[in-house]
């Protein structure tokens, strides 16, 4: 690599380059990525990844905010025409621009731990151009999206991505994969997004509230934590016991009183 091009990791962008070649190529197994498939890689930095996700035959766009590491990409990359990159925060892309329900995304990246949770809303917000998504994650984050109800790590990232995607919790990677090394555990998540919802919602933004609402107060009871939008008659209605702590509930029991709500015509 030329000295132009060598590029420190920076603080403020959450950067910790992945260097790993095992597991690397780990990562790169479980995407499996096949030409003609329509892969978009979020946050490539110096392209570990990217190598392999290229060298697949699939067509390759990648989104990259430090405009520092663009000429690096440009230079490795930019000679294949199945790579297009766009410089910009993916927090902030139109995933529908590029990809669509006839050319479905492969969504990849090894995502900042401090934009993690808002950029797989912002994802899930175009889950229909989606066709799954690998991410390296802070592993705390890979183990609430996976969590069970019952648990502590049940909660409203938990029920609101299980309602749009079926999580599956790969592997872990230790911080010595990364330079420079995160003082965090990470993991490899997949997300599906479900081609039929298992419990679809009158309101989907009814059922976030709802969510939102219920674990503000995670140690209450939900007839105190949801007392402003439901009675606790509306939520024997609704087939659920008041007296239950929001984690004690599954998906289903969260629709179900969404759906009461949505019937009230209240606004979400």
């Amino acid at each position: 690599m030329s000295e132009l091009y060598v590029h420190r990791a920076r603080k403020r962008f959450g950067q910790n380059f992945l260097h790993d070649a095992g597991v690397i190529h780990r990562i790169l197994r479980a995407i499996h990525a096949k030409a003609g498939q329509h892969l978009l890689e979020i946050g490539p930095g110096q392209g570990a990844l990217t190598e392999g996700l290229i060298g697949s035959g699939a067509k390759l766009d990648v989104i990259e905010l430090d405009q520092d590491l663009v000429p690096l990409l440009k230079l490795r990359f930019g000679i294949n025409p199945q790579f297009t990159l766009h410089q910009g925060d993916a927090l902030k892309f139109d995933f529908a621009s590029i990809g669509s329900p006839s050319d479905k995304l492969r969504v990849v990246g090894n995502l900042p731990y401090n934009i993690s949770t808002p950029l797989i809303f912002h994802l899930l917000d175009h889950a229909d151009v989606i066709e799954d998504m690998h991410f390296m994650l802070q592993k705390e984050v890979v183990e609430r999206l996976a969590a069970e109800p019952g648990g502590g790590d049940w909660g409203r990232l938990s029920i609101m991505v299980q309602y749009y995607c079926r999580v599956e919790h790969l592997f872990n990677v230790g911080p010595g994969a990364f330079n420079p090394p995160p003082k965090v555990d990470s993991a490899i998540v997949r997300l599906v997004p479900h081609a039929v919802l298992p419990h679809p919602a009158k309101d989907a933004k009814l059922l976030e509230r709802v969510v939102r609402e219920a674990f503000n107060m995670r140690r209450k009871t939900l007839r105190n934590t949801l007392k402003q939008l439901l009675s606790n008659e509306d939520i024997e209605a609704a087939a659920v016991d008041g007296s239950l702590r929001p984690e004690q509930l599954d998906l289903a029991a969260f629709v179900r009183l969404a759906d009461r709500l949505a019937e009230r015509g209240l606004p979400a």
